[in-house]
């Protein structure tokens, strides 16, 4: 038994070792990423930034396409439930005003970040596997919005032009791309904010910041 046990605490202590590498690489790789661009990059430079060997970069990855695509996948997930906890945070009372306070407040704008989705959608343009990848994460942040919006709409008539709320949750993510993009050329991200909170608000009602209950008074 004893052995068993010491056995157990042994694996315990290599799987968070490891679990610490991999963290410490893909934190490493998204400096190294965003810096240089993921084409330009080596599995000799991610080791260094992050201080370890090749040894350990294999021990957790089969290749630089596989950590590429780990590091996107985790960046894409806090995305996506900072979405969700925003939105969840807002009771059964949440109008559409304050569905695009609550998104852009806590949306990642972060030019590093930017830079290195842009090589995963560029990746995406040439290899099914990847744009699945994406697609999946974007179907997601989709349902969320939507979700929520559909519970807002009781308080703010969403425009007629959008359709469905699915449809105002594909505007929403399109006007998101829209100001990153914007964000990417000029690096300023207060005004990013700003104007995704503008751009959202004019989109999803008639351009005030007031639920149409009130303003039928």
């Amino acid at each position: 038994m004893a052995a068993d046990g010491s056995t157990g605490r042994v694996a315990g202590r290599v799987t968070r070792r490891r679990l610490r590498t991999r963290a410490d690489l893909l934190r490493a790789a998204f400096v190294v990423f965003a810096a240089k661009g993921f084409g330009h990059v080596s599995i000799e430079e991610v080791c260094e930034a992050a201080g370890y060997s090749r040894g350990a970069f294999y021990s957790n990855f089969a290749t630089l396409d596989e950590l590429f695509f780990a590091l996107y996948a985790e960046r894409a997930e806090l995305i996506a439930e900072q979405v969700s906890a925003a939105l969840a945070g807002g009771g059964p009372d949440l109008d559409v005003p304050a569905t695009v306070d609550r998104v852009t407040e806590v949306l990642l704008l972060d030019r590093d970040w930017l830079l290195v989705k842009t090589d995963f959608l560029v990746r995406a343009t040439r290899d099914p596997d990847v744009s699945r990848t994406l697609l999946e994460h974007r179907a997601r942040l989709r349902r969320a919005i939507a979700d929520h919006l559909g519970r807002a709409r009781g308080h703010t008539e969403l425009p007629v032009v959008l359709g469905t709320v699915e449809g105002a949750a594909h505007a929403v993510v399109a006007a998101y791309d829209g100001v990153t993009t914007q964000l990417l050329l000029d690096g300023d991200v207060e005004h990013a904010r700003a104007w995704l909170k503008q751009l959202l608000t004019a989109l999803l009602t008639d351009g005030s910041a007031e639920p149409a209950a009130h303003r039928r008074g």
